[in-house]
């Protein structure tokens, strides 16, 4: 009988142990809600860094058309200094990455819009000062399309300015791709009808 009840005891025992372990089920646990909390965390880094991005191109579109249209007339050292402030906003990513253009605009009596002048710039990896490129908008080019038609006032000048940044996550565990970012910029000349480049145009 004595045997039996030690027998008893010792099989209660065993039951109770094994009930009161829990290391396999947290074990179980850990392996299920790690992946989803790791795809949260980089999730929310990767996505976090291209919302402050975005934020900058615009802040740069918008620095590239408000100092250029605050000017009386352009040559290259003004339009290298015009980038070089500009495209320094992106501090602390990777200003080689950005690439910015200006151009300007006139609209004529018949609402149609005219690119006459464009100028890129860049800054290269390690460099401090922009430097300029063409533009893949060329003088004569038409733009009525691209133009707000409240802005579409005859016989009046815009400047236009564009910036744009690749993003490419750092540790792509979400995003997995590269991801444009862009924005644009319009304002008027402030101080002048038009704001000659190089002396284009002679007049306005």
């Amino acid at each position: 009988m004595q045997a039996i009840a030690n027998i008893w005891r010792n099989a209660c025992s065993s039951v109770r142990d094994f009930v009161a372990d829990k290391r396999a089920l947290a074990a179980t646990e850990f392996a299920v809600i790690v992946p989803l909390m790791l795809v949260m965390f980089f999730g929310t880094v990767e996505f976090s860094s291209a919302v402050a991005i975005d934020r900058k191109v615009t802040l740069i579109a918008r620095a590239l058309s408000d100092l250029t249209s605050q000017s009386t007339t352009l040559a290259d050292a003004d339009m290298k200094d015009t980038f070089t402030a500009s495209i320094s906003v992106i501090m602390p990513y990777d200003a080689s990455l950005v690439k910015g253009t200006v151009s300007q605009i006139y609209i004529d009596a018949n609402s149609v819009a005219t690119v006459q002048w464009s100028k890129a710039g860049t800054i290269a990896s390690g460099a401090t000062q922009a430097t300029l490129a063409t533009s893949a908008r060329k003088a004569g080019d038409k733009v009525t399309t691209m133009i707000p038609s409240t802005l579409l006032i005859p016989s009046t000048y815009l400047i236009l300015s564009e910036a744009s940044y690749t993003y490419t996550p750092s540790v792509g565990y979400v995003l997995k791709s590269s991801l444009p970012l862009s924005d644009l910029s319009y304002t008027r000349p402030r101080q002048v009808t038009c704001v000659p480049y190089n002396g284009v145009p002679s007049t306005c």
